[in-house]
């Protein structure tokens, strides 16, 4: 069999494939809810045979979202939605995982089709915060550092928006710490300048994590999994590198994650990325190799052949697949048909199938 259909164990959920629903920003909610939208999109990829569909960055605080539109779980009348969300996933054959994360100074902005522009105040804006009063852009005005108590505060909003992951049914929960969203923004001396506790040394950067992570151990489940997106690099001399990306790994397997999802990017504007097919595998073969962890290789990953080979390869253990999934939700169907695996079809499909 394809290596890539192989089922894969992580502590006591089975998934049934090594294909994974990358979170993709949908920017369709209205005070961080649920709907239709999210329901079918998540759904249909569900329907579509992937063996877990993480949802999008789903907020722990309404500071923390990247715009008015994101999805949210920062409020107990959330999980009612996303519990039905769950349920069709699972009713489907897959599992689903909810990313949590904060945006940092990458918040308060508008959706991408609407601008993609920081939002001012007096347009629904708000102040937005980071590990150092440092914008992302120097046409956008400053976050405010983050002191103890807010520090601690955004360890709480992480420990609470777990807990109602878990009764909203999911069954990963993913830490987002990429992406130059708030808890990158600490790794990355570019931008975080402090020099207390949270600044300088590795140790000090990462510490925000570490404590999140504790703080979900506190009420996830043992027997659950738990994932960490990190940008293994910013791509940018004086920045965040992959080696210090192994070290952090290190750390975060003796605290119980399980596999780290390995993106890349996103904290300076200026960075010079050559993308290309597969472009970001090399930093989950890297932390694997390194580590022995179980990780998640993502970047311009489009055919059934190229995921294989990735997973055959052992570069990575699964492959977290964003637009190629976009274009076409039945991916893993149509990758197990190339690759000659016979997997099963939804009993609705199944006249389709042949």
């Amino acid at each position: 069999m394809a290596k890539l259909f192989e089922p894969l164990r992580i502590k006591g959920v089975e998934f049934k494939n090594r294909i994974v629903v990358s979170p993709m920003c949908e920017y369709s909610s209205v005070d961080g809810f649920s709907n239709d939208w999210h329901l079918v999109h998540l759904g249909s990829r569900a329907v579509g045979g992937a063996g877990l569909v993480l949802t999008e960055a789903t907020a722990v605080s309404p500071e923390g979202r990247i715009t008015p539109d994101d999805l949210g779980i920062w409020k107990d009348e959330h999980i009612e939605g996303l519990k039905r969300i769950t349920t069709f996933i699972e009713a489907h054959g897959s599992f689903a995982g909810i990313q949590l994360a904060h945006a940092g100074r990458k918040a308060s902005h508008n959706s991408p089709w609407k601008g993609d522009r920081m939002l001012p105040f007096e347009e629904g804006g708000w102040e937005t915060v980071a590990p150092s009063a440092i914008a992302f852009r120097n046409t956008e005005r400053n976050p405010t550092a983050l002191d103890k108590g807010g520090i601690e505060k955004v360890v709480d909003d992480f420990r609470t928006a777990a807990n109602r992951a878990l009764e909203a049914g999911f069954k990963v929960v993913e830490i987002h710490a990429a992406h130059g969203y708030l808890l990158h923004e600490f790794f990355s001396p570019l931008s975080n300048q402090r020099t207390d506790e949270y600044g300088g040394s590795l140790e000090n950067r990462t510490r925000i994590l570490l404590e999140i992570v504790d703080a979900i151990n506190e009420v996830w489940p043992k027997h659950l999994p738990l994932f960490v997106r990190i940008s293994a690099s910013d791509w940018t001399e004086g920045g965040w590198t992959i080696e210090e990306s192994v070290e952090l790994t290190k750390i975060l397997q003796t605290k119980g994650v399980d596999l780290i999802d390995c993106s890349s990017g996103g904290n300076i504007p200026h960075a010079k990325i050559t993308a290309g097919p597969g472009y970001q595998v090399q930093f989950a073969e890297a932390i694997k190799k390194e580590t022995g962890i179980l990780t998640g290789a993502v970047g311009i990953i489009t055919t059934p052949e190229q995921a294989e080979d990735i997973v055959a390869s052992g570069k990575a253990d699964v492959v977290i697949m964003a637009r190629q999934l976009l274009r076409d939700p039945y991916f893993a169907l149509h990758a197990a048909k190339a690759l000659g695996v016979d997997v099963s079809w939804p009993v609705q499909y199944e006249r389709a199938k042949a």
